[in-house]
């Protein structure tokens, strides 16, 4: 069978191929290489904004914010309230089948970024 037929009739009965979907599963729907920062639940879970959020929202000018569904939406709103601000769009991500560490994403929209760290590391970072 011709491969291009053979792909063609994969993608039809198993659905397109996704690329890297593990790492968009931890990045809420992105890839890593376009990510800006990147919080934990337990991190967004905060108080306060975190300021490394709220400058990069400031510099960042085709952006956005990527949420986790899994979090009430009273934490998520002071980072929705920042966003606006800042004319970023935002979207919440609720992913059932999949279950991330991490609690919020600011990534470009199409471009990689390509940042060697992404993640704010405190007393309250912890991926596992």
């Amino acid at each position: 069978m011709n491969e291009d037929i053979k792909r063609v009739l994969d993608a039809g009965i198993h659905g397109t191929p996704e690329l890297k979907p593990a790492e968009k599963a931890l990045y809420l729907s992105t890839f890593r290489e376009r990510v800006y920062v990147a919080l934990t639940k337990r991190q967004v879970a905060q108080k306060d904004v975190y300021k490394e959020v709220s400058d990069e929202m400031k510099r960042v000018r085709s952006g956005i914010l990527y949420l986790n569904g899994d979090l009430p939406y009273s934490m998520l709103s002071k980072y929705i309230k920042e966003a606006s601000k800042n004319n970023l769009s935002f979207t919440i991500v609720n992913d059932k089948e999949t279950d991330t560490p991490l609690g919020l994403v600011l990534a470009s929209k199409q471009n990689a970024i390509e940042r060697e760290e992404v993640f704010v590391r405190d007393d309250r970072f912890q991926l596992d």
